[in-house]
């Protein structure tokens, strides 16, 4: 699922339910809930890291968050929620936006994650 704006985790998502809840966002109502999501970037509160960890120990997070831009609340969220949790949620930065663009067009993809290395690959 591609987003078409930035989303702040904090007030914008509801980690109970797994849906957008931004009414002002374009996909409000969409479920992030299992889907590797691309966004360009997080918007907002570095409170979105505990709504994003919390989202990930309820399983209503996305399986894998793809970004344009490096963020530090969403990478703080997963990192949380693996040390406390041991549930991961990769987060990957693809600073190429033609090549960012391209991946979520996808309809199938697959993350592989480990030792400090996030693929993202299209899936046959």
């Amino acid at each position: 699922m591609k987003l078409d704006d930035p989303l702040s985790f904090w007030g914008g998502f509801d980690s109970a339910s797994g849906k957008v809840i931004d009414r002002f966002h374009p996909q409000h109502g969409a479920c992030l809930s299992g889907t590797i999501l691309f966004m360009e970037r997080g918007r907002g509160s570095s409170s979105g890291a505990s709504v994003l960890a919390e989202a990930i120990r309820l399983g209503t997070a996305p399986a894998a968050l793809v970004l344009l831009d490096e963020d530090a609340i969403i990478t703080t969220g997963a990192l949380v929620a693996q040390m406390l949790y041991g549930i991961d949620c990769p987060v990957a930065a693809i600073r190429n936006k033609a090549e960012w663009q391209k991946l979520s067009a996808l309809p199938r993809l697959l993350v592989k994650a480990g030792a400090g290395e996030v693929v993202v690959t299209q899936q046959p």
